[in-house]
């Protein structure tokens, strides 16, 4: 049986999700700070839990299963978010996806003025800390402590 504490500990979570959720929309819409792809590719798993939690909360029956695809989402986001501090700190170089185009070749005018319009932000550009940290190392550290988390819920629900 799934413990009470185990689902207000996922309530919990979900409420914590949902708020790095709606901040980071804050932070982009409301204070206007460009996420790069990488920061659109970190909110995936946010989403995808957010999903997923109510149906372990209400639906029983696909608990474990769940709380496994949780913990591997979790821990692909640990290992995005944490390549993705890795290029704000120089310590990997940046994918093909992260790059600004280079502009600087023979494009028309209105070519020009297409790939201007385009916002592409680099994923080694901070712009935007908490407490000096930046948003992905923060990811980093969240999203480690949700797989550990996720992993225990499920080594946990195993056993009974």
């Amino acid at each position: 049986m799934f413990k009470k504490n185990n689902n207000i500990l996922l309530i919990l979570i979900f409420f914590a999700i949902s708020l790095a959720l709606i901040l980071a929309f804050i932070i982009e819409y409301s204070f206007g700070h460009q996420p790069c792809k990488l920061c659109i590719y970190e909110r995936i798993p946010y989403v995808v839990s957010i999903l997923l939690i109510p149906i372990i909360i209400f639906y029983k029956k696909y608990k474990k299963i769940i709380l496994l695809i949780l913990a591997l989402v979790f821990i692909a986001s640990t290992i995005l978010s944490f390549y993705h501090f890795g290029i704000e700190q120089g310590f990997f170089n940046e994918l093909n996806i992260c790059k600004s185009k280079d502009i600087s070749e023979t494009l028309t005018k209105e070519q020009l003025l297409n790939e201007l319009e385009k916002t592409n932000i680099s994923c080694k550009d901070v712009t935007y800390r908490i407490m000096g940290l930046s948003l992905a190392a923060i990811n980093s550290i969240f999203s480690l402590v949700l797989s550990v988390i996720f992993i225990k819920l499920f080594v946990k629900n195993g056993k009974n």
